[in-house]
Parts: C-alpha cells; structure tokens; sequence
C-alpha cells in the first residue's frame, strides 16, 4: 500500500510540475513600492552614482517578480520589528542594460556577461539591498554600493564590529526567506530557483505604460 501512495505521490508531482515551471515562467514583474512603500527604493543606475558613471535606467522604478517582492516584503515586516528596513539599489535589469554594462566593462567577474545567460537581475529574480534605520538612513556596512574590492566579499572580517553585525543581519533577514547570497558582493541575494525564470528585455518605462493601461 504505502509503494502505491507512493508511486501515486510521484505521477501526481510529474503531472503537476510542468505547470508549475509554466507559471513561474510567465510570473509578472510588479513594482516593490506599490506594494509596501516603507521599502525604499534608491535604484543607483537610474542615477550617474554608480562603477560604469551613466545613468543606465529611466525611471527609478523597482520591479520584481510578483513572488520574489512578497519574499521581499516579509523580510521588511521581519527588520521593521528590530527597528530597520530595506533599502534596494536594483531589483529587475533590462537585458539591453546588461548589454551596455558588458560593453563598458567586460570584465566577468565585475559583470555577468549578457550573451552567457547574464544576470539574474535580467529575470527579476535577484535583488542588491542595504539596511536602514528607522529613520531611513543607512546603517554602516563593510562596504559601499558596488564595491568590487575583497572587502565586498562575505569572508571579509576586517570591517568595524557595527558593519559586521549590521551586514548578518541582513544575511540572516534575506535567508530566512529564502534569498540565497554569493560570495563577492554582501548586497546582492538571489531568490530561490531564479535560473527559472526567463531573461528579459521589458524597459521600465514600457512595464508602467503596460501597468497603466491595465488599470484603466
């Protein structure tokens, strides 16, 4: 009997798992803000305060997959209990923005390469975030924003005890939502199965005009 449910259990996951890979697939982007805006958005390539020098993005709008802003938003519910919040400074990255970041510094281990699958920025299904008071000022972290030196890296323990505290906590709030980190850049978190969904090439400005539309 229990070999029966068993081999039951299975067929069903293989019938059901298609259109599960389906739906995440076709998963939208939503904007973060419009769904809890005491996250705040400070999107650095929409700004000419970032390693390439150009302001890369139209609109400093930020868009995640609809699942990956709700795992978002539960770290925020988890830091705004200790007195913290998020700070995000990229979510979803057009591909033809990879495109122009490749062309300026073609340097793999400073940039995914757009034409090798890119970055899971591309999919909307990775995240760079810093902490916050509650007053919305930045907490000490090792580093800067796009800091590509070793004291980036997660193995780094030459920082101040406040950075070190501050960057595990972040860790622990990202993790324990499922965000997995990597190891050279202490912002940056990637949600679970991101290599799922597809690359994309939607400007920004284009999902608002699309976003509008359907709300009238």
């Amino acid at each position: 009997m229990q070999r029966m449910l068993h081999c039951a259990a299975v067929v069903l996951f293989l019938l059901i798992l298609p259109a599960v890979l389906f739906a995440q697939k076709n998963e939208q982007l939503v904007e973060v803000a419009k769904l809890d805006s005491t996250i705040i958005v400070d999107l650095k390539y929409a700004t000419t305060d970032n390693f390439v020098g150009e302001k890369l993005y139209t609109e400093a709008r930020c868009f995640l997959r609809a699942s990956v802003a709700r795992r978002l938003i539960r770290v925020q519910q988890r830091l705004r209990e200790m007195g913290m919040g998020l700070k995000i400074w990229d979510g979803y990255r057009p591909l033809s923005v990879q495109k122009r970041m490749w062309q300026i510094v073609s340097e793999p281990g400073l940039v995914a390469n757009p034409y090798r699958g890119g970055s899971y920025h591309n999919r909307g299904a990775a995240v760079d975030v810093t902490l916050v008071d509650s007053l919305g000022a930045e907490l000490e972290m090792p580093t800067g924003y796009d800091d590509f030196s070793y004291k980036a890296r997660r193995s780094y323990y030459g920082a101040s005890e406040e950075a070190l505290k501050h960057r595990e906590i972040l860790l622990q709030a990202m993790t324990s939502e499922g965000f997995t980190p990597i190891q050279s850049e202490w912002w940056h978190f990637n949600a679970p199965n991101a290599r799922q969904y597809p690359v994309l090439d939607i400007p920004i400005n284009m999902l608002l005009r699309n976003r509008m539309a359907q709300s009238e």
